[in-house]
């Protein structure tokens, strides 16, 4: 596995590099074909934020977590990509067991019961960029929020490429 650790605005010595490794290799753990891992270490102003992104098989996993030192940082995150790379492998097991089985269960679809996550979110009235910040903070996909140019609920999320896409509601004339 390729670990790429970038610093901004800080010195990148080798006790913080050593210690960010570490806690990288704890991902090999849940997956053993992790190509690759980049690391951004940051401070600004006082706040000291860390960000992981890991690339393994087909899927790359994204966290960031914000400190009020760089190691309390470089923690949060830690912990953050653990909890997402144990919860893929988990769903990813899980589908696995239902192609085994000799007889499978009906398909929820078929059984008129479907399996849906509530996300309950508070409404609050910000920008499109402060959505998004807000978002990647809490590492979340998606957020929902209403928009103070438009006073509309609108729903800011994460694409592919990495980049943002807001979704707005329109009325069927297109106003």
């Amino acid at each position: 596995m390729q670990i790429h650790i970038t610093a901004r605005h800080i010195r990148l010595t080798q006790p913080i590099r050593g210690y960010v490794e570490e806690k990288i290799a704890k991902a090999q753990k849940y997956f053993n074909h992790i190509v690759w891992a980049q690391v951004v270490l940051s401070v600004e102003r006082k706040a000291h934020q860390a960000e992981i992104m890991i690339h393994a098989g087909h899927q790359t996993f994204r966290c960031v977590a914000k400190g009020v030192d760089l190691h309390s940082a470089i923690d949060l995150v830690s912990d953050k990509i653990d909890a997402q790379l144990k919860k893929y492998k988990e769903r990813v097991r899980g589908h696995h067991k239902e192609r085994t089985e000799e007889f499978p269960a009906a398909a929820p679809e078929e059984t008129g019961q479907a399996r849906f996550m509530v996300v309950k979110q508070v409404l609050r009235e910000m920008t499109c960029d402060q959505a998004a910040d807000e978002m990647d903070e809490l590492g979340h996909n998606f957020r929902l929020f209403v928009d103070q140019s438009t006073g509309q609920i609108s729903v800011v999320y994460r694409r592919e490429d990495d980049s943002y896409a807001v979704l707005q509601p329109v009325k069927k004339n297109g106003k």
